[in-house]
């Protein structure tokens, strides 16, 4: 017994070790349930590793107990140092990107192993203590077989006895059981079972799929009743007609037998369409230029050091509860919901897997049917996050670095002289791309800039070594000072392109739009700070930003106080450029609607025109103080984990091509996979149960 109990021990207090420093490190703080349930947890894998280390011969399990101590050291010691880079953890869909991360950012990843000595020093002692131990632990020969299956049997006992008491907890908004068995939230996972089964979990996400609620009565829960400028409410909306589309849902259900593809059909045909209104159509026939700006933030803008962005941010459209949220796959996910207006799956690179989906309402295809030129534009490396394959799918002629552009019309020669080249400059870019579809009679642009990238050191940044002068003199920290010099080039880019459309005669045709891909995760919570003056509230404030929409036509500024994210910039833009789609199908919303607003969180926390919901904490704060309508944020909470679901499942099963009749899907393409539906059609969720 001892033989098969001693490893056991110590990969229990191994692996329980480890996972309270990663939560300490990564969220700061410890809850009873997370201690209580993370501890049940490890249990099963301890004893499992302990009979695969007790139950060879004590020459190979001398070798097997540190090797599997080493193993864990490195997969929770590296998704400790992913989340503090990135603040969020790795997924295993990126592992099988490695090779193009590490080539892409291989200098990156070992400076911040660098910087982060401390959590390393801390999971490298049980790898230390493997080795020096190993020959105390394992001193016996294997026991017998019968003894082997019965440790085998307790650790299985153990894991359904922690299910079944999780299954218990289901009281709460967001109770435990729906974060295990349903939700898709890397955080909550890691936070209250441990980072060993969230990784399980998200194998089993991965190959099953994720359940949404089902739906109660057919409606969209309504969120808020925040006014904007010609905004309508009551019988008024009736004026207007609704961005919908002819689907004949009923059809659709008749002509399948697919359970799962049923209940789809039925809750978009019960979700309320968006309204038109006062705005819709107001850019009809004008350009369009649509920038995704890497690590933007409304603390980098000025109106002395910043002139064209504080302008245009400004003097067009003020969206002064505007939110950028950060998702698993950082850029790429940021563009993904800024884009589509849909919430990216978790576990998986979402962009990467719609390159061979329908994406009728992606704006590219959508200008390219209206005659539009149709391009995007990237500057660095065509492939990466595999924008070569999804954004040609979504209407655009690309361009990037491998792709029609080169390092030298990108990169300042003094940089390539160097070989310090990351990242290129945007002010570069936009010399050079502009003159491709400045001269058409009429283009829709799509840009995603890389200037503003972390790390944020003089030794580690180009643009930050460029604009250093301009910064230096600043009251902050380097690394504060090293962001802002690279958002300087992010403004160069600005005033270029300002100033080639106004020598075109383009200006005064030419919406600009703006928004972050993420907030500024390269600098601490207490480097924020500075720039806030304040110590930032890191659940909501962190993701405060600007959304940029200015038209130089417009004579005033438009000021919007409605709550809204990122994924309502596409539908936004849809309604202000009369492009037609149906709101039902999409996640975001049209800001400039009557709908009340919804920011998403990744990890199913929101705010709405009545309060904020942490997910964390599972409570609901109302902004005036009053008592929370516990109904109404439970039907939120559910609208959440609903959109939350139906995303992956429009990402999955190609759902636009089904409801829309689109074109037949290209067979035998390296996307092509046996489909998992996105749930278990025999299991539906009860609803949660109210405190």
């Amino acid at each position: 017994m001892r033989r098969l109990a001693a490893p056991s021990l110590f990969f229990l207090a191994v692996i329980y070790y480890e996972e309270l420093v990663l939560k300490l490190i990564c969220f700061q703080s410890l809850t009873i349930a997370s201690v209580l349930f993370t501890f049940l947890f490890t249990i099963p894998p301890a004893l499992l590793l302990g009979l695969l280390c007790g139950g060879v011969p004590v020459k190979y399990g001398r070798i097997l107990l540190p090797l599997c101590t080493v193993l864990l050291s490195l997969w929770l010691g590296a998704q400790t140092i992913y989340y503090r880079l990135f603040k969020t953890f790795l997924t295993i869909f990126s592992l099988t990107k490695m090779v193009m991360v590490a080539g892409a950012f291989g200098d990156m990843a070992v400076w911040e192993i660098v910087l982060n000595w401390f959590p390393i020093v801390l999971m490298v002692i049980p790898v230390l203590l493997s080795f020096s131990l190993r020959s105390r632990i394992l001193f016996e020969q294997p026991h017998p077989k019968g003894l082997r299956l019965r440790w085998a049997a307790a650790a299985a006992i153990v894991q359904l006895l922690g299910i079944g008491i999780v299954l218990l907890c289901g009281s709460g908004y967001l109770s435990l059981r729906y974060i295990y068995t349903q939700a898709a939230v890397p955080e909550l996972e890691t936070q209250y079972f441990g980072m060993l089964t969230q990784t399980q979990m998200e194998i089993r996400r991965v190959l099953f799929g994720i359940d949404p609620d089902q739906p109660a009565d057919g409606s969209s829960t309504s969120s808020g009743s925040s006014q904007v400028p010609g905004d309508q409410s009551g019988d008024s909306t009736s004026s207007y007609a609704l961005h919908q589309m002819d689907i004949d849902f009923d059809q659709l259900i008749a002509q399948t037998d697919d359970e799962d593809l049923i209940q789809m059909h039925q809750w978009f045909s019960q979700r309320e369409a968006t309204p038109e209104n006062e705005w819709t159509g107001a850019f009809e026939g004008k350009n369009l230029i649509w920038i995704v700006a890497e690590g933007f933030s409304t603390l980098a803008m000025d109106p002395y050091r910043t002139p064209t962005l504080w302008k245009l941010s400004h003097q067009g459209f003020v969206f002064e509860h505007f939110y950028t949220p950060l998702w698993g796959v950082s850029t790429s996910d940021g563009e993904y919901v800024t884009t589509t207006g849909l919430i990216p799956k978790s576990g998986i690179w979402s962009y990467s897997r719609s390159s061979q989906n329908y994406m009728p309402f992606a704006l590219g295809n959508q200008f390219s049917k209206l005659g539009y030129r149709t391009m995007a534009f990237h500057d660095y490396l065509y492939d990466y996050y595999d924008r070569n394959l999804s954004h040609p799918n979504m209407g655009y002629e690309y361009v990037a670095l491998g792709q029609g552009l080169e390092e030298e019309d990108i990169i300042p020669a003094e940089d390539l002289e160097s070989g310090n080249m990351f990242p290129p400059s945007d002010e570069m870019m936009m010399e050079k791309i502009v003159p491709m579809f400045v001269n058409e009679d009429q283009f829709m642009v799509y840009c995603l800039t890389v200037s503003g990238h972390l790390n944020y050191s003089l030794e580690e940044n180009a643009m930050s070594r460029r604009h250093w002068d301009e910064v230096k003199d600043l009251p902050y920290s380097d690394t504060v000072k090293c962001y802002l010099a690279s958002q300087m080039e992010l403004e160069l880019a600005m005033e270029s392109l300002m100033e080639q459309l106004e020598e075109a005669g383009k200006l005064e045709d030419t919406v600009i739009v703006l928004s972050a891909d993420h907030y500024p995760y390269g600098l601490t919570d207490e480097e924020y700070s500075e720039l806030l003056g304040h110590e930032v509230d890191p659940v909501f404030e962190l993701y405060e930003n600007t959304l940029i929409l200015w038209s130089a036509d417009m004579t005033e500024p438009v000021y919007v106080d409605k709550y809204c994210s990122s994924l309502d910039v596409m539908p936004t833009l849809s309604n202000l450029f009369g492009l037609e789609y149906d709101s039902r199908l999409i996640m975001g919303e049209d800001i400039l609607s009557d709908s009340g607003g919804l920011v998403i969180f990744s990890n199913y926390s929101f705010i709405t025109s009545h309060g904020y919901y942490n997910s964390t904490t599972d409570q609901f704060t109302c902004w005036d103080g009053s008592e929370p309508d516990y109904e109404a944020v439970a039907d939120t909470v559910a609208e959440v984990q609903n959109r939350v679901a139906y995303s992956a499942a429009i990402l999955d099963r190609d759902y636009y091509r089904i409801a829309l009749d689109g074109p037949p899907r290209e067979e035998n393409s390296i996307f092509d996979f046996n489909f998992v539906p996105p749930w278990d059609s025999g299991s539906r969720p009860e609803n949660n149960i109210l405190p």
